[in-house]
């Protein structure tokens, strides 16, 4: 399977003289007086000035006989030089440029990640199905005193595990199914350097996984349950970190069917799942000393004779039995299965990540990430971390009220709480299923977007990927 549909790449150098001589040029300016030394034109050092002086960041482009792509950094917040590096890309691209090399300047090696980060995101370009190929590929040549070696290659991995969590959203279920998911998994285990177990439907009905099977009754393509093991030799945590996630390869809603549109791109249901898989192939990748486990339940949610019907009971992993009130609450029901077979590891933490429900996408439309969990300060270490990488994350209410719109009648447990807090009584729902510390990631608004925006194409955008991999390594 081909993953990366990366249209940019950059190349670690030691010295000037490996930089091929036909390439064009980046040149950073951050103040009024570097651009005075430059030998630019009258009219674009004004121009350059003029931006610095309103503290914004700008691209101009200086045509000559090679393009000198000059960059004004006025603001230098890595979100924003994401968005320049993403400015950069677009002019790039628009000038059909190949090779490229950036000019010595004062800029921290950080910012210079950030910028480069924003401009390697931004050149991801999912065109397996057309039959038009995108032709646009360039080379960015570093220099070592630039950009150290190991910072080109950690930014490298980041990037082809971004890419990598983009494409498995973006492919179709006629092609990406819960099989085919195994099957890369298995793929990208030997490239990064983790582990990886793959569970068939026989071994899911021998531990009992009600909430796997029930979900997987309408479909024809078995589940499976995927578990990535990373444990590096001395590690610096002593529990395992476990991340859980949806692996929902496409949700019709089931016999509680999606209508009016809201069935389109549900391949991105599993948006979760491809989340924890990227993340752990960075954390490996980068040989990050850290323990982490992978948990990633997949199956489709479909309709047929068999499948599940409004007011079933089922029976999870753990024993729980759920009355069944909506069919595409689906997502909960594959998760509490996961969420429960983690305890055998006894984590210092868990993070479930999830396309989970449409409230949650109420509250934070496509610009973060809404986050319920019973582990205060590992909360408020991730909202630090996302602050870092711009996928912010906003702390739902989690009052215990909201327990008693999950009782059922018949049952132990209800997998819908009404129209209440649809966000807080999902995660309600899967708190059941813990005793240990627990965040919970309901990433249904930013996981998928509708239009292309700064670095961020339209379809997957790899969230919560480089959130996590910023956590972890903070803990390192």
């Amino acid at each position: 399977m081909k993953y990366n549909y990366q249209n940019s790449t950059i190349k670690s150098v030691s010295k000037t003289g490996e930089i091929p001589t036909n390439v064009d040029f980046i040149t950073l300016i951050t103040s009024e007086s570097d651009c005075k030394k430059q030998n630019f034109p009258k009219s674009l050092k004004e121009s350059i000035c003029k931006t610095l002086s309103e503290k914004k960041n700008k691209v101009f482009v200086k045509l000559s006989e090679n393009k000198n792509f000059v960059i004004a950094i006025a603001c230098d917040e890595d979100e924003k030089l994401r968005k320049l590096g993403a400015e950069l890309y677009k002019n790039i691209k628009n000038e059909r440029v190949e090779k490229l090399s950036v000019k010595g300047s004062t800029v921290s090696e950080h910012q210079y990640f950030s910028l480069l980060e924003g401009l390697l995101l931004s050149s991801y370009d999912f065109d397996k199905y057309k039959k038009s190929k995108s032709q646009s590929n360039v080379t960015i040549f570093i220099e070592e005193n630039q950009l150290s070696k190991e910072k080109v290659k950690e930014l490298q991995i980041l990037i082809e595990a971004t890419s990598l969590a983009k494409t498995l959203v973006n492919e179709p279920v006629n092609y990406m199914d819960s099989l085919k998911f195994s099957e890369v998994a298995t793929e990208m285990a030997k490239i990064y350097g983790f582990e990886t177990e793959v569970l068939d439907k026989k071994q899911i009905e021998d531990l009992k996984m009600g909430g796997l099977l029930g979900v997987n009754k309408g479909s024809e393509t078995p589940p499976t349950f995927n578990i990535f093991t990373y444990k590096p030799k001395n590690p610096k945590n002593k529990k395992p970190l476990v991340l859980v996630g949806k692996g929902v390869m496409f949700d019709t809603g089931g016999y509680s069917l999606k209508i009016s549109g809201y069935m389109s791109n549900m391949k991105s249901d599993m948006g979760g799942g491809a989340g924890v898989l990227g993340a752990i192939c960075t954390i490996a990748g980068n040989k990050l000393p850290y323990h982490v486990i992978g948990l990633v339940p997949a199956t489709d949610n479909k309709i047929s004779s068999n499948a599940l019907v409004v007011d079933d009971v089922i029976t999870a992993m753990d024993g729980t039995t759920i009355e069944v009130q909506n069919t595409d609450a689906e997502g909960r029901l594959v998760l509490c299965d996961a969420l429960t077979y983690a305890k055998r590891y006894n984590p210092e933490l868990v993070i479930d990540m999830a396309t989970l429900t449409g409230a949650s996408v109420a509250i934070t439309g496509d610009f973060g990430i809404a986050m319920a969990g019973n582990s205060q300060k590992d909360m408020d270490d991730l909202k630090k971390c996302g602050e870092e990488v711009y996928e912010r994350l906003i702390q739902l209410p989690f009052w215990e009220e909201f327990e008693d719109l999950l009782k059922s009648d018949i049952a132990d447990i209800k997998n819908i709480g009404g129209k209440i807090g649809g966000a807080t009584t999902a995660g309600k729902f899967l708190e059941h299923f813990t005793d240990y510390p627990w965040i919970h990631l309901d990433i249904a608004g930013i996981a998928f977007i509708g239009s292309a925006k700064d670095y961020r194409q339209s379809g997957g955008t790899s969230a919560p990927v480089r959130l996590i991999y910023e956590f972890v390594k903070s803990k390192c």
